[in-house]
């Protein structure tokens, strides 16, 4: 029985060598998580995906431009700490934060079996992402979580088979919060989004 999560690049696939961060598959991975949102089967996401997309495709650019400088997304972000452009570094950040709304609101899912998606995800949304967003930007994001599936219709998306669906969720889950962490850990440490 096939399941969302089959021939996709998962997290738990992104090499990370001594705490640095493959930037190729975590692209690839970051491109398949997008796809998840096609499972919530709301235009509102549209928003959402067309974010995360334009920022993999930052990093992308710098990727194919550097690909000395840019093979893990530690030396990538050090490479621009020093100069004017920093496009590669926002738009990493960017997507590094959808992916902890992602995380958030897939761990807040899972571990709340009685919710529904709508109220896991706008929690998620409140504790990750709004605080970055103005007036404009927060009450499209709002409106994409009020939209979102039924959990059981989500989740029989994601596969017939729950059992399978539960364990290679967790499995994504578990190295896409890794990842994240690692990101943001890195980001805090050297202070590297100040004013992006």
């Amino acid at each position: 029985m096939a399941t969302f999560f089959d021939g996709k690049k998962s997290f738990a696939d992104v090499p990370v060598t001594d705490g640095k961060i493959d930037t190729a598959s975590f692209l690839e991975a970051s491109e398949a998580l997008v796809k998840l949102f096609d499972l919530l089967g709301s235009s509102a996401f549209a928003v959402v995906q067309k974010d995360m997309t334009g920022n993999i495709g930052k990093v992308r650019a710098k990727l194919l431009q550097d690909p000395s400088n840019a093979s893990t997304l530690q030396d990538l972000i050090l490479s621009e700490a020093n100069t004017k452009s920093k496009t590669a570094t926002q738009g990493l950040l960017w997507l590094s934060r959808g992916l902890q709304f992602t995380a958030q609101a897939m761990r807040e899912t899972v571990d709340a079996p009685s919710k529904e998606l709508t109220a896991t995800f706008t929690d998620a949304y409140t504790k990750t992402l709004s605080k970055y967003h103005g007036v404009l930007v927060k009450p499209v994001f709002k409106l994409a979580m009020k939209a979102c599936p039924y959990r059981k219709d989500f989740f029989e998306k994601l596969g017939s088979d729950q059992d399978k669906v539960a364990q290679e969720l967790a499995t994504w889950l578990a190295a896409l919060e890794e990842i994240v962490k690692i990101i943001m850990d890195f980001f805090a440490s050297g202070n590297y989004g100040k004013g992006l």
